[in-house]
């Protein structure tokens, strides 16, 4: 399953780089991040690691659980790359291309819930599985979408609650742990 996504040329960004993947196993839990960032190795680094602050935070959750596997991934595996060679978001173009992929790492990996971080992943996912989240008044109050045995969850990026949010991370992990223990 990886190879395949390894091989990928559904647009020009495996030129850039070629896609970042974590290490495939069964896994209970799937991180699902936006795009891939500029690394030296793809084989030696992951999407979302604790090397960058976003990968912390989720690093930080996932060891205040017990028995749980985990994965993470990006909708767009490869780094979308500005003119000067600086990372940027990527288009819409882009992550539709790349939207099969993370379809295929789903299938393969057969998580029981998904976690889309930030508006971006969410719209992406919602395209693809012709669903629609409804709005919260709650901040970091989160519903499930059920897809058969799949439980996804939009919820706020790490890196904009560590930006905007900074004195409610502690709310923000715990609201994440929450929505884990009402699926699983």
């Amino acid at each position: 399953m990886l190879e395949e996504i390894r091989m990928c040329k559904n647009c020009n960004l495996c030129k850039n780089q070629k896609p970042l993947l974590d290490e495939s196993r069964i896994c209970d839990v799937m991180w699902v991040g936006l795009s891939a960032k500029i690394v030296e190795d793809v084989k030696k680094a992951s999407p979302l690691d604790n090397t960058t602050q976003s990968g912390k935070v989720i690093a930080e959750i996932e060891s205040m659980t017990s028995n749980l596997n985990f994965y993470k991934t990006n909708v767009v595996k490869c780094a979308p790359l500005d003119d000067n060679g600086k990372l940027r978001y990527p288009n819409r173009r882009e992550m539709d291309a790349c939207i099969d992929n993370l379809e295929r790492e789903i299938s393969n990996l057969n998580p029981k819930v998904i976690f889309l971080l930030g508006t971006q992943a969410k719209e992406a996912v919602e395209r693809k599985y012709k669903f629609k989240f409804l709005k919260s008044n709650d901040f970091f109050q989160y519903n499930a979408i059920q897809v058969d045995n799949l439980h996804f969850f939009a919820v706020e990026h790490p890196s904009y609650v560590l930006i905007y949010k900074r004195k409610r991370i502690n709310e923000y992990k715990e609201a994440i742990l929450k929505s884990i223990e009402s699926v699983m």
